[in-house]
């Protein structure tokens, strides 16, 4: 039973390295903008379908939020960025 929770929390402390190494990646490539850059990651992978990934780029997107005072985080243009990528990924 105690294998099995150890197990769990390193999996999920795994997981947070990715989003904050994902974040951080972003960050360094361009720190105003890398919010959104994530936000479209995350629009992009939800128009496809793509659950887990989706889940992976929100994730990253709250860290870039967490970790960076300068990035850019205005709602109305990631409503606009979301309704860009689920038009252009529409059949």
């Amino acid at each position: 039973m105690f294998n099995s929770i150890r197990e769990w929390i390193g999996m999920r402390r795994a997981l947070r390295r990715l989003w904050q190494s994902d974040a951080r990646a972003l960050l360094q490539q361009d720190e105003r903008n890398a919010y959104y850059n994530a936000q479209r990651l995350a629009a992009r992978c939800r128009a496809r379908g793509d659950q887990a990934s989706f889940f992976h780029w929100a994730k990253v997107a709250s860290e870039i939020a967490r970790l960076s005072p300068n990035a850019k985080m205005d709602m109305t243009v990631v409503q606009a960025i979301v309704d860009e990528e689920m038009r252009s990924h529409r059949p």
